[in-house]
């Protein structure tokens, strides 16, 4: 009877310690990834137009996370319901707030990578 109550603590210290471990691992901040979605009318979605050797392109994307653009020109942003930060080829990084439509006729930033926050 002693072995047989040695081995179920044993077992029970086991399976405490294991969960203990995998707690420890696990991450404890909700886990996000941008997507690249098709866009539609009436999303809310964030929409990037961009340009990059005489090739045109609009992207739209939801969801937290951040991305490579492949320093795409970009003409337009359109946030939607999303607050952003654009990382451009210079290093700087811009933020812009949701339910904004910027357009950059003139001078238009690179973007390397994008950020819904």
């Amino acid at each position: 009877m002693i072995s047989k109550t040695k081995r179920f603590a044993r077992s029970v210290g086991v399976a405490i310690a294991a969960t203990a471990a995998v707690t420890m691992v696990m991450p404890t901040s909700n886990a996000f990834a941008i997507d690249h979605v098709e866009c539609r009318g009436g999303e809310n979605f964030l929409k990037i137009w961009s340009h990059l050797d005489g090739r045109t392109s609009v992207d739209c994307y939801a969801n937290k996370g951040r991305t490579g653009f492949g320093s795409w020109w970009v003409d337009r942003i359109s946030t939607g319901n999303n607050d952003l930060i654009y990382y451009d080829a210079n290093g700087d990084s811009v933020r812009i707030n949701r339910w904004t439509d910027i357009t950059f006729p003139n001078h238009p930033p690179r973007v390397k990578d994008i950020e819904i926050l």
